[in-house]
């Protein structure tokens, strides 16, 4: 069993992301324990990419940031083999197959694996490229939408592993007000298929409707409201230990 999926058997599963060189790599790895510390359970790490297919404006700013800051697929690579020296907590990495093809899906996937990384997510994988990345030892965890159709939610039950991303609302990523009520309806179809833990991200703000999700779900995901925090130079140990005790 992965690192990823022990965490589920044990409560519910606070997962945060934060992307990989913003402000700093430097800064990165400090927030990755800070992050840690305050009970976060799996920390995904973004690797940018300058044209994301889900990302709402707050991520693509953090994307743009680290871009300019010249970090790389390979400098994410080096920054967990760093984390790996101080942490053990299970780490994913977040980007666009175009970041995977023009490493090479299989290098990349194997260099992840050796430097520490537990898992990917690739909102625009191919289905016949999951298979490179599995062999490694890498979880691969697919997104299901409210819009996903019948036929894709089931590919996504059969494929998924460590956990499912039940998105919450049909769109791009983003904090919201309120949480689409389809996202229930999502994890409905789901756990008639599948034992594999879902997760429910996008649009997560606040540790009530972080609570909210978490009744119906076994994970919740937050980043845009994380990636706020970090901007505004709030303290992101305080936020995250707020959201993990009002899913717990």
């Amino acid at each position: 069993m992965s690192r990823i999926s022990e965490v589920f058997k044990k409560n519910k599963t606070l997962i945060v992301f934060i992307m990989a060189g913003d402000p700093s790599l430097a800064k990165t790895e400090a927030l990755v324990y800070q992050i840690e510390a305050a009970g976060a359970d799996i920390i995904e790490l973004g690797i940018p990419f300058s044209d994301s297919i889900a990302d709402g404006v707050t991520i693509q700013g953090a994307a743009t940031r680290a871009l300019n800051k010249g970090t790389t697929a390979a400098d994410a690579i080096k920054l967990v083999k760093k984390i790996r020296k101080r942490s053990s907590i299970p780490l994913i990495f977040m980007t666009s197959f175009n970041i995977l093809s023009a490493y090479g899906v299989d290098k990349f996937a194997r260099e992840s694996k050796r430097a520490g990384v537990d898992g990917l997510i690739i909102p625009d994988l191919p289905v016949d490229a999951s298979g490179l990345i599995k062999k490694h030892g890498l979880d691969i965890v697919f997104l299901a939408a409210p819009n996903s159709s019948k036929e894709h939610i089931k590919m996504i039950a059969k494929r998924s592993s460590g956990f499912i991303y039940a998105v919450s609302i049909s769109g791009i990523t983003g904090a919201r007000a309120n949480l689409h009520v389809q996202a229930k309806q999502t994890i409905n179809k789901l756990h008639k298929l599948t034992r594999t833990p879902i997760a429910i991200g996008f649009g997560i703000k606040t540790p009530k409707q972080a609570k909210a999700a978490a009744k119906i779900s076994d994970g919740v995901i937050v980043g845009s409201a994380i990636i706020d925090v970090i901007a505004k130079n709030k303290n992101v140990g305080r936020f995250v230990a707020n959201l993990k005790k009002a899913i717990s």
